[in-house]
């Protein structure tokens, strides 16, 4: 007896011998495409060579250059220096003339006095051996090298305390991803004291050269106003405990009426971070006094 025998009575003799479970054809499952492995991104594509002619020995030469928005910044330090993805665009801001040894931050490779270029091409030029950097990219050891060559191009022809100060925060920048970049291997620790080493000698001077600048050159200093510099010598001064620096700076910015909010923002975290500075200081002197 079927299930539903007896619907011939209703006039549905036809749906007698339907079965309940009807048998229903198998659904393929689709395959799974394979995933094609992510092209890997290498530094290099975000680089072009950049054409330069060089105002000392008018060379014309190459450079490389990061392409304009292409790299994505992610976050930055509390002393301004700035995070990318997947690249250390600070590696790029130096031009390098190959011929003559003339180096400059990229704003300000083009501008000297007559006096400048008589300096460097005694201070410089004269005794300058060339280096090729053959690789698609600078490595960390080669930016390093770049950029001493560019402190040593700026000391010889006497620039400003700012732009002397720049190259050192930039160079200390600099360093600080070298050590984040270390490979664990057996020199790490040795490297690493080196460069922790280097990276407060660099940023020491970078403050002692802004300190300067602020009391005697108009703003604004390497491209940074007033609120900037500010807030980047309290940063500084923060991290070297220059307790009334930092204090008197913070709170000048905190009761400008032209400071905007989000370095006000940042500097009210600078604040929490010097009264931590404050407090450790005192204890530290009461149990000096202790003993």
């Amino acid at each position: 007896m079927g299930l539903l025998e007896g619907l011939s009575s209703l006039g549905l003799g036809n749906l007698e011998k339907l079965n309940i479970y009807e048998k229903e054809e198998k659904k393929k499952i689709p395959e799974k495409k394979k995933e094609e492995p992510k092209e890997e991104i290498k530094e290099a594509d975000f680089l072009f060579d950049k054409s330069y002619t060089c105002p000392i020995c008018e060379t014309d030469f190459k450079c490389k250059t990061v392409r304009a928005g292409k790299a994505r910044i992610i976050g930055s330090d509390p002393d301004l220096r700035p995070k990318y993805e997947h690249i250390d665009v600070l590696k790029y801001d130096t031009v390098v003339c190959p011929e003559c040894g003339y180096a400059a931050l990229s704003r300000y490779f083009k501008f000297m006095t007559r006096i400048q270029a008589k300096l460097i091409k005694e201070g410089i030029c004269s005794n300058y051996h060339g280096h090729n950097y053959e690789g698609d990219s600078y490595t960390y050891d080669e930016a390093i090298e770049r950029y001493k060559l560019v402190l040593a191009n700026a000391i010889v022809k006497k620039a400003k305390p700012s732009e002397k100060a720049y190259i050192c925060l930039k160079t200390a920048w600099i360093l600080r991803g070298q050590l984040e970049n270390l490979e664990m291997d057996a020199s790490y620790v040795k490297k690493k004291v080196l460069y922790t080493r280097q990276e407060e000698e660099y940023i020491r001077n970078a403050y002692d050269g802004f300190l300067t600048a602020r009391s005697s050159e108009p703003f604004p200093l390497c491209g940074m106003d007033e609120a900037t510099v500010d807030y980047l010598l309290a940063a500084l001064a923060t991290r070297f405990e220059d307790v009334d620096v930092a204090g008197r700076l913070i709170s000048d910015m905190l009761s400008s009426k032209t400071v905007n909010s989000r370095t006000k923002d940042k500097a009210r975290m600078l604040k929490e971070e010097l009264e931590k500075v404050i407090k450790r200081k005192k204890k530290e002197e009461a149990e000096q006094k202790e003993e």
